[in-house]
């Protein structure tokens, strides 16, 4: 019987330090993956549990993050969508980032390497072990989870050379504490990153992955692995193979553009008909478990000089212990706001827009954000989460317990509008230039939007790399978008960030990793 899947918390247990040695004897009676079902399936859980967060100890500002605080700040923050917000002193190695001015010692850098590797590795011990549990487990389910790790590894893999370039090549499992195959210490190429982890893990998961009708919620599924194919190979400018892909997903009858954009990021939209991989949270116990920080990091904050707040908002039934919603950082740029044009619905679905003077605004839920009182006068409305609690006086709309910190806030990874937007721009640049247009206005449609007018040459790529933006704003691609299509040092500079051209496109190296590969491992350029 199919329900949603969700991923435990408890089950989260394969750690990135874990060694075999000769003390790894199994307890008398305990089970191995060749003996116990349960076994494997808890190193698949806990691979996936690696998206909400690689180290079960940890806080939002803590040693290991994969789409967490420091995820949003090389995404959003980073770009041109979005400034650090907060107060001024509040976060200085976010504003490192934000500034181009990081070094190879920010403690962010060093949390996403250390995350994405324990995530990394996650994949790697269920798939050393799922081959060996043929006497518990059906081979169809083995190759399937096998495809789903495969799916994971890749996408890990892919945020990586995109923040780092050329990495470290890990694709097993160490086998003690003085292995020293030169893999784990030394970068491979970008391009060998891509043809040896990458291309070949999606490919597997195509092949082996079921429809998303066919499987549990949050699985990854065919769909899935061809949508983030289709997004490798637009960075690599593959573009039949991106066209071809993107075609059989559209094709596939699973996905739809949803009609109300504004649901899309709130729990109402939650495994939507225009899902197609995104990171679960929920309820476990009567317990929030979410990416640690991801709402409260995002959420509008009160003025108030950083100490304890003198003039509470009048929000009775929210959950405001300081009374405000949040630290005030990822705050949308008027950059952002103005590349919107007049009546687009998904502006005001996307950023929360406080006049300097005027009338409160009132969000989904009925939570009120005064405008005099608010630190900055824009948010990120895709972060919010209602944090009504049980038994308030007004109804609760979201899931929530009352723990600010783990909000279960789903971040929506890869949607059908963003396939659609990846086949217009292979269109355009396979000379489809009537299907391009085409799919690009049934994206501006949704948003209320008349039909483009560009025709055709520049005109129709720009028109495609703006709608992006817009579709896509504060979903964690700008970035990486501008870089891959040669604009980071124009738009960047052109923002008022100093941006120097060959160097910050890629995050530097951590330096805590430099040393402990005894020097092995060499830093990107200019840092």
């Amino acid at each position: 019987m199919k329900n949603k899947w969700r991923l435990l918390f408890c089950c989260a247990i394969v750690l990135a330090s874990c060694k075999k040695s000769f003390l790894d004897v199994p307890i008398q009676g305990q089970g191995t993956p060749a003996t116990d079902p349960q076994v494997v399936a808890n190193e698949v859980t806990g691979a996936y549990n690696a998206l909400i967060t690689p180290d079960p100890t940890q806080s939002g500002f803590g040693s290991y993050d994969i789409h967490g605080v420091y995820f949003i700040t090389v995404t959003n923050i980073i770009s041109d969508d979005a400034d650090k917000g907060s107060y001024a002193l509040d976060q200085a190695p976010a504003a490192q980032i934000d500034n181009f001015q990081v070094t190879s010692d920010n403690v962010y850098i060093s949390g996403l390497w250390r995350g994405y590797y324990a995530g990394i590795s996650r994949t790697n011990v269920a798939l050393r072990d799922l081959p060996t549990a043929t006497a518990v487990l059906p081979q169809a389910m083995i190759t399937m989870r096998t495809a789903e790790m495969r799916f994971l590894r890749a996408y890990f893999y892919f945020n990586m050379v995109r923040m780092f370039g050329g990495v470290p090549l890990v694709l097993t499992v160490p086998t003690g504490p003085l292995n020293q195959d030169s893999s784990f210490y030394v970068r491979a190429s970008d391009s060998v990153i891509y043809n040896s982890a990458i291309l070949p893990d999606l490919r597997f998961a195509v092949a082996n992955l079921p429809l998303k009708s066919e499987t549990d919620v949050g699985r990854a599924t065919k769909g899935a692995a061809e949508t983030l194919l289709a997004k490798v190979d637009m960075y690599l400018k593959n573009w039949a193979e991106a066209d071809s892909l993107t075609n059989d997903v559209i094709n596939s009858g699973q996905y739809q553009l949803v009609p109300d954009y504004s649901i899309l990021w709130r729990q109402a939209g939650d495994n939507s008909a225009e899902s197609i991989f995104e990171v679960e949270t929920g309820l476990y116990g009567s317990v929030d478990y979410g990416i640690p920080e991801y709402v409260e990091f995002q959420g509008p904050r009160q003025d108030n000089g950083m100490g304890t707040p003198t003039t509470p908002w009048n929000n009775p039934g929210f959950n405001q212990p300081s009374g405000d919603d949040g630290f005030g950082f990822d705050m949308p740029t008027t950059n952002l706001i103005a590349a919107y044009e007049p009546g687009d619905l998904r502006k005001a679905a996307t950023i929360i827009d406080l006049p300097a003077s005027g009338p409160s605004d009132t969000l989904f839920d009925g939570f009120v954000v005064p405008s005099l009182q608010g630190i900055h006068t824009a948010y990120n409305y895709k972060a919010y989460h209602s944090q009504i609690l049980p038994g308030s006086t007004i109804p609760q709309v979201e899931a929530f317990e009352g723990n600010r910190g783990l909000c279960p806030k789903n971040v929506h990874l890869l949607r059908y509008a963003e396939v659609l937007l990846i086949k217009a721009e292979a269109d355009y640049n396979l000379n489809n230039t009537g299907s391009a247009i085409a799919l690009l206005n049934q994206v501006r449609a949704r948003a209320g939007l008349v039909p483009t007018t560009a025709a055709a040459g520049t005109a129709l790529q720009l028109a495609i790399w703006n709608e992006r933006r817009v579709e896509l704003a504060m979903e964690h691609d700008r970035f990486w978008d501008i870089v891959r299509q040669g604009r980071a040092a124009q738009i960047m500079n052109a923002s008022g960030k100093s941006f120097t051209a060959g160097v910050n496109e890629l995050l530097p190296i951590p330096s805590s990793e430099i040393a402990i590969s005894g020097g092995r491992l060499t830093q990107n350029l200019g840092y």
